[in-house]
Formats: C-alpha cells, sequence, structure tokens
C-alpha cells in the first residue's frame, strides 16, 4: 500500500497538530465575529457571510484534524497494537505517540465542532 506521505512526516509533532489546529480555528472563529459584531460593515453587512466563513474555516480545520488522525492511526500500526505501550523500547514510544495522537485527535474534532455551533443557531450579533 503506498502512502501520500513518507513515515518520516510521523515525528512528535504530530502530536500537537490536532490542537493546533483546533485553536487556531477558535482563534479565527471568535476573532472573526467580534470584528463583524463590533465594526459591521468592515467584513459585511450581512450575518449568512460571517456563517459561511465560520462553516469554510470548520470544514478546512476538520479536514486538516482528520489527515492527523490517519497519519496517527498509520504510526499505530492500524490500531494492530494493544494499549499499553509502555516498554522502552523505539517500537512502543511510537505506538504510544500514535495512539495519543489518535485519541488528540478526536479531541479535536469534536472541539472544533462545538467551537462552530454558535454560528448555527445565533443569526444576527447579539448587543
Amino acid at each position: 500500500m503506498r502512502h501520500l506521505l513518507p513515515p518520516e512526516i510521523e515525528s512528535l509533532w504530530t502530536l500537537f497538530t490536532a490542537p493546533v489546529v483546533w485553536a487556531l480555528h477558535f482563534l479565527a472563529c471568535y476573532v472573526s465575529t467580534a470584528i463583524f459584531c463590533a465594526k459591521p460593515r468592515l467584513l459585511s453587512n450581512d450575518f449568512f457571510d460571517l456563517r459561511t466563513l465560520i462553516a469554510g474555516i470548520t470544514l478546512l480545520s476538520l479536514a486538516m484534524i482528520v489527515v492527523a488522525a490517519l497519519l496517527a492511526w498509520r504510526q499505530w500500526g492500524f490500531g494492530t497494537g494493544d494499549p499499553p505501550h509502555d516498554d522502552p523500547t523505539r517500537r512502543d514510544r511510537l505506538l504510544f505517540q500514535g495512539y495519543a495522537t489518535l485519541l488528540l485527535s478526536g479531541l479535536s474534532f469534536v472541539a472544533v465542532i462545538f467551537t462552530a455551533l454558535p454560528a448555527v443557531f445565533l443569526t444576527e450579533c447579539l448587543r
């Protein structure tokens, strides 16, 4: 099976990818909403445009988290190794890192959805 990304990409940095994507998504959503509500004519007049922007940012963030989760799943060995991975070997360290990254990706996926939920329910700026 041929992979799009080489295994060298799987490092300690992949562990932080999904939470960083969630944090950037959080900032983008709430900063753009704060600017829109404080100065409505600066970005657009219509709240639907803001909701569309947040939907686009959310879909992009979710796609990036899914890619991170797929890399983590590959690093974990596609689930072949059962936790705990607590032996002092390189293989167990990589399996643990892949498993932890997969769990963080799932948590970040849910966090991105919850961050975007107010844009679904709100239709105007509350003052």
